[in-house]
Formats: C-alpha cells, structure tokens, sequence
C-alpha cells in the first residue's frame, strides 16, 4: 500500500453503504453506515494528532441495516435512513437516537442543508420527509411529505436545490427555500406530517439510458453529474437555457475489456463525489476502480489501482485534502464473492490528496 493511502482500522462487518466526513473543514472525522446494522465514528488522527490509521470512537446499533446517513450542523449530530422505515438523529455527545419520521417502507437516502436547517429524507414509498430542525430542543417538529412520481434512488443538494433521481429515468429538481416553507404547514394531529404536493422548480429525463445509481451536485450550485448501473456518467447544469443544456453531456466509464469475446464488461458506476475545493468529481465503480474527472474540460484527471471489491461510496474532507473510499462486495461477478465478505472484503481507504492531485486540467 502506498504511504499516501491507509486503510481505517476495525471496519464495519458487513457491506457499506455510506461514508461522510464532518461538515468542520478541519475535522478528520468520519461516519459509515453499514449493512451490518451500525454507524460507525472513526478519526483519522491518533493520540498524538498524526493522521493515519486512526481509531474506533464510536459505534451506534440499529434495528435495521442502516442505508444512508449525513452529519448535521456540526460534527457532533448524524443523521440515518434505515431498513427499519425510520429517520434518526444521533446526539454523539450523548449517543441518544431520537426518530424523527417513520415512513412506509425502507428509507433511501437522507441529506441535510445547512442554509435552511432542515433534514430531507427519501424512501422506498416514494415520497420524501422534510424535517424542520430550528423549533427548539423541547419541540417535536413533525415533517412534510412530499409525494414523488415513482420509487427514488439517489437524492443530493447545494445551498438551493435538491436533485431527486427516480425510476423511470425521471429526474426532480427542489428549490430548497420552498420544501422549507413546507414544514410550517404540517399538521401536527398527523404521524409525518401533511401530505403536500410540491411542484418541482424542474422536472427531467435522465441523459443516461438505464436506472440511476447515483447523483452528486456541483460544490458551485450550477449542476450535478448522474450515473447508472451500465457504466455512464452524465453531467448537466442547472440553467434551463439553451445554450447551457447544450453543454450536457455523457460518457463511458467503468469498463473492462474481455480479450477473449471480445466485449467490454460493463459495471454499475455505485458512487459519485464532487471536490469541495477543485469542483472536479470523482467516481468509483462495481469493477472496483476509483477515477477522477475534470467536469468542464471533459477529461479524465487519475485513474487509481484497481481496489480488491466494488466501490460503494466516496467522500471528500471539507478541506479537499482527503478523499474515503468505501469497499466492499458488489457481488457484481455472482456469490464467488460471498465467500470473500467474511474477512477483509470490506475496508475504508482514505488517501492524501496532494494539492495538485484533484485539481483539474484547464483548457486544452
């Protein structure tokens, strides 16, 4: 293993599902959720401040594997989307779990926007929870529902929008100002909340051909980049003008050559994540391979080495100076890699980004 890449210690046991660092700039923490029914809390720094394999601080048990979770206002509050319906919000202070909403299936994804103070959670009973945070610790805000067209699957926001991928290809874009407003008008005699419909500020189809994987929004608010299960990304902006959905565009990624058919095997691009600093994006895939993407210039930065599993998720440090890597069995290639989960297939990299190394190429 390279000196600028190290493996966190004690990762979770089963497959990962998310991993985000702290929203502190200079924090080296980070939260995983797995599939083994734990969020897990991790620095990177040791007892003498040195970043490197870092430790354990804590680990919180849910009912359910948990699918998705995002930090809050400051590092010490995470929130979680499980398989258990429920919405959490965990106190790391206290290590107290407070649900905030339970919904009728599985939750997705959850997100939090820091410009509004409010918590967006997604599910499999396609609707979404808008959770008003700001009422005071003794207040028991109840959350908006927003209905959605059909079952979502990947779910990012910048300080004003919120962009939801669905089936069907279909793609809604929120102006967060007024899912905001939403909250003030739940009803209170209701579990979660009045059930509203929201027009979205725009409705599209997706660029790419099969279901969405994944999106992640541009650090600047101007757009976001989509992939799919069939090895593409697409990146589009937010400017319904003309001449910006002209800059729209779609690639191949994530692909290997098979020498004897003579074919490309082509897998699911799993992860996206934009570079706080650079805007550049990064993207990590089922055949285990992270690349980095200069977005304007329509150039691939870096391909690293191939990883021993699939690529579940990716995360850059608020500073830009470290980018996690969450791998574990995609089990892309059939059960043979059933046999390899129950020891050392599931691993949190974190790599030293030096500074030029996700910066992108400029013009040509």
């Amino acid at each position: 293993m390279s000196s600028n890449q190290f493996n966190v210690a004690s990762p979770p046991t089963d497959a990962i599902t998310a991993l985000k660092f702290s929203p502190d700039p200079e924090s080296t923490r980070i939260a995983v959720s797995s599939w083994d029914k734990n969020v897990y809390l991790y620095d990177l720094r040791d007892e003498n401040g040195e970043v490197g394999e870092g430790k354990l601080l804590q680990k919180f048990e849910h009912r359910a594997p948990v699918l998705d979770l995002c930090f809050g206002q400051n590092e010490n509050e995470v929130f979680t989307a499980g398989l258990d319906w429920d919405v959490r919000k965990i106190d790391l202070n206290t290590s107290t779990q407070t649900v905030l909403s339970t919904h009728d299936q599985p939750v997705r994804h959850v997100v939090y926007s820091p410009e509004h103070n409010i918590v967006i959670s997604s599910s499999w009973d396609s609707t979404l929870h808008v959770h008003r945070l700001d009422d005071g610790p003794d207040s028991e805000p109840v959350p908006a529902t927003v209905p959605l067209p059909s079952k979502p699957f990947a779910i990012s926001l910048t300080p004003t929008k919120l962009v939801v991928g669905m089936a069907s290809r279909a793609f809604n874009i929120y102006d967060l100002k007024a899912l905001a407003l939403l909250t003030a008008q739940s009803d209170s005699t209701s579990t979660n909340g009045t059930r509203v419909e929201v027009e979205p500020w725009q409705r599209r189809e997706s660029s790419l051909k099969f279901m969405t994987r994944a999106v992640a929004c541009m650090p600047d608010d101007l757009g976001y980049a989509m992939s799919s299960i069939e090895g593409r990304v697409a990146v589009e902006w937010f400017d319904p003008s003309p001449e910006s959905q002209a800059r729209k565009y779609a690639f191949k990624c994530h692909r290997q050559t098979d020498e004897a058919e003579d074919t490309d095997i082509v897998y699911p691009v799993n992860a996206l994540a934009f570079h706080p600093v650079h805007g550049t994006f990064a993207s990590g895939g089922g055949d285990g391979v992270v690349a980095l993407w200069d977005g304007i210039t329509k150039r691939r930065i870096r391909l690293y080495p191939k990883y021993s599993s699939s690529i579940a998720a990716i995360g850059f440090s608020g500073n830009g100076k470290y980018m996690a890597i969450g791998v574990s069995p995609g089990f892309e290639n059939g059960e043979e890699d059933l046999e390899g989960m129950a020891e050392g297939a599931v691993q949190v990299f974190v790599r030293k980004l030096s500074e030029t190394e996700a910066k992108g190429k400029g013009p040509k």
